[in-house]
């Protein structure tokens, strides 16, 4: 894909040229989102959860800033990124749209300058090293930055995320910082089609909330739960779903 460079504060980037990006049929975008809302409602529904309860999360990662306008002109507001270059440059394009931005990937040290000025929330806190730099970068003209911490549930060597042993450990540490506001986990478990294996993993995350809630009582949210498994996380007390092949179709 070509990139073109971003300039950003004296930061120099390359991201995706969103003019060579192919735009995404309107009436595709329009239908795929009805029926990703019909199946938050049908889960919600089974489990006796009111369908407002849970937050569609759009991961438009690799989209383009137009195909982002278009989503939110089709009500969708909250976006989620996984490329921080990329997703600062779809930002300042989208100034005059009331967004609200979540940062979802990998956290490297010496972006968190970036991610503490442009985004609204971040699910992938996963150290208190982390966590110190987004809350001494945070600026002061805008509210406390929401978080998640992210929790390693599956034990898998090559997923980011904090063990549930030391999780009381870094919520104490994090409870101090006047910057961010604790709001609760976050995880992305195994991958499995297996449907009772989905919600076995996503019960660890929701069993470890009540003990983030002793020490930070209004920690509300369990993020988890993609266009695979949505159904299961939703059953198990999702209160954000992050769904982005089923919105955007797979990424190009």
């Amino acid at each position: 894909m070509p990139f073109v460079l971003f300039s950003l504060h004296g930061d120099h980037f390359w991201l995706p040229n969103s003019a060579t990006m192919r735009p995404m049929n309107m009436q595709q975008l329009t239908d795929n989102i009805a029926k990703v809302r019909s199946r938050v409602r049908e889960s919600a529904q089974k489990c006796q959860r009111e369908e407002s309860t849970v937050s569609l999360l759009a991961v438009s990662k690799t989209r383009s800033a137009g195909d982002v306008r278009n989503a939110a002109a089709c009500g969708l507001r909250r976006f989620g990124e996984n490329y921080l270059q990329e997703a600062v440059g779809k930002i300042e394009a989208l100034q005059d749209l009331d967004l609200e931005w979540h940062f979802i990937g990998p956290i490297q040290s010496n972006k968190t300058r970036l991610i503490a000025t442009h985004f609204d929330w971040v699910h992938s806190v996963d150290r208190e090293k982390i966590a110190r730099r987004l809350n001494e970068q945070r600026p002061e003209a805008l509210p406390p930055l929401n978080i998640c911490l992210q929790v390693n549930i599956s034990a898998e060597d090559s997923k980011s995320g904090v063990v549930p042993d030391a999780l009381g450990e870094l919520v104490e540490a994090i409870s101090k910082m006047t910057r961010l506001r604790l709001r609760g986990l976050m995880a992305i478990p195994a991958a499995t089609g297996d449907a009772d294996q989905q919600r076995a993993n996503f019960a660890q995350l929701r069993q470890l909330l009540p003990q983030v809630q002793q020490q930070v009582p209004e920690a509300d949210t369990l993020s988890m739960g993609m266009s695979g498994d949505m159904e299961a996380a939703i059953a198990e007390g999702a209160t954000i779903v992050r769904i982005g092949t089923d919105l955007f179709g797979p990424r190009g």
